[in-house]
């Protein structure tokens, strides 16, 4: 019986495991793209992109204003959407 439980709980433990690592992937790849647009597309790739224009503006002005909070929001709404489907793959869904 006792081979059983433990058994029972190496299965768990790695199955954590894989939640928290799918997780972890999850908001590395969000910090990576938020900072890609909200620094980089805003500060330093600003000269670069200065001869696009969007809406009256130059394209970096309109990141630092306005791309990276769009940008943002959208990560926030990815972010929920995904982990609800991690969630129902792992089991651990809310009702």
């Amino acid at each position: 019986m006792a081979d059983q439980t433990n058994h029972g709980t190496e299965a768990t433990q790695k199955s954590d495991a894989a939640y928290w690592s799918a997780n972890v992937r999850i908001i590395v790849i969000s910090l990576i793209i938020w900072a890609l647009v909200s620094f980089g597309f805003g500060i330093l790739l600003r000269p670069m992109l200065s001869g696009i224009a969007v809406g009256g503006t130059d394209l970096g002005f309109w990141f630092a204003q306005q791309g990276s909070i769009i940008v943002f929001l959208a990560l926030i709404f990815f972010y929920a959407w995904r982990m609800n489907k991690l969630d129902r793959e792992f089991g651990v869904e809310e009702e």
